[in-house]
């Protein structure tokens, strides 16, 4: 037999998540060099000075278990956030705390309510656990159509899904917003807030989701060290919720699902604000640029609270993705989030915004 005819059903519906390409990969393949990767929404600074250092310290113990309860880094997150330690989670990135809600509170023909598109993990998660997903489209403006999410909740609904800002577009859903949309959430719903881009957004309408979680409401707040902090190798990130949702989502966790060395970098990185005051101010000039200079060649890129840009090029954005890749240039296309003509652009150093932006206009002229 087949591994399809011995692999459980619903895992048929699934396909693979495409990460973005690596610089070393494409070098490789195409015998090329000074590829430069503007796809996958990482900081163009590396970890801070602290979290090198305190990596390095970190690895001389690793022959020893990691601490499971990650009681170092809950402790400053706790006095960050005015939280308690019962109130966290820590998971090996948001994507496997995405995950492990799914295990704990999904089970076989429930459903989840997402927007279409958005981050495709709370799809997936939801599918191996043996729920549908439901998804709603974003608005004209490309937001979360809040109201038509709220409709679609039914006694099914478990679990609400709202990336903000949001994952591949870069809009923002208010605090306004949220209220209203909490009021009309049924008990027997939670609401996921996923941030990971919380730490870059400028706006002063982005909804404080923690305040909600101290007010006892059923929400769980992700949030990830992948992208402000510069850790996205080493996997780290958190939840915020309630102690008694919690308790549920540590009952499905890995013992040691977060390694000592991505503990000690988060640790540090908590202690670095020189760190991300330094990547929001390069990520707000990169910002300013990019979207002068893509509205200067023609585009009409989206207005984003985040590092990356999501912008219609009017050409297929598959071969649009080749022809730059054979530039050196990795972005990432729309396609695989049901937009074919829409490119997603990192905002990175102004040298490199600069190529990016110049590679994008010479190959879209070409393929017109």
């Amino acid at each position: 037999m087949e591994g399809k005819d011995l692999a459980r059903k619903n895992l048929m519906e699934l396909t693979p998540y495409q990460p973005g390409k690596p610089i070393e990969e494409v070098e490789r393949e195409l015998g090329i060099s000074n590829v430069i990767k503007m796809a996958s929404n990482e900081n163009p600074y590396g970890p801070s000075q602290r979290a090198q250092e305190a990596m390095q310290k970190a690895i001389q113990q690793a022959n020893m278990y990691p601490d499971g309860n990650c009681y170092y880094l809950k402790q400053l997150l706790c006095e960050k956030l005015n939280v308690e330690m019962d109130q966290l989670a820590l998971g090996n990135g948001s994507n496997e705390l995405i995950k492990l809600i799914s295990k704990a509170y999904l089970s076989q023909g429930d459903e989840i309510v997402m927007a279409d598109p958005s981050f495709s993990e709370y799809k997936t998660a939801a599918i191996i656990s043996g729920a549908k997903a439901v998804e709603v489209p974003l608005t004209e403006e490309y937001k979360h159509d809040l109201d038509k999410m709220a409709a679609a909740i039914g006694p099914k609904t478990k679990l609400v899904y709202i990336c903000n800002p949001n994952n591949p577009t870069g809009t923002l859903i208010t605090a306004s917003e949220l209220s209203n949309f909490l009021e009309k959430l049924p008990e027997h719903v939670i609401l996921i807030m996923d941030e990971a881009y919380f730490e870059y957004v400028s706006s002063e309408e982005n909804p404080d989701s923690v305040a909600e979680v101290k007010k006892g409401k059923n929400i769980i707040v992700l949030r990830t060290f992948s992208k402000m902090y510069s850790l996205a190798a080493l996997r780290v990130g958190y939840a915020i919720a309630r102690p008694d949702i919690i308790d549920f989502i540590n009952r499905v966790r890995e013992p040691f699902n977060v390694n000592n060395i991505a503990q000690a970098a988060a640790t540090a990185s908590l202690q670095s604000e020189e760190h991300v005051e330094k990547s929001v101010k390069l990520n707000e000039a990169g910002k300013e640029y990019l979207m002068a200079e893509l509205q200067k060649i023609g585009l009409n890129p989206i207005s984003t609270e985040t590092n990356f840009i999501f912008v219609d090029t009017g050409v297929d954005s598959k071969e649009l993705f080749q022809r730059m890749l054979k530039k050196g240039v990795i972005i990432r296309s729309g396609d695989i989030f049901g937009n074919p003509t829409f490119v997603r652009l990192t905002i990175g150093f102004e040298q490199d915004n600069e190529r990016m932006v110049k590679v994008l206009a010479e190959t879209i002229a070409e393929m017109k």
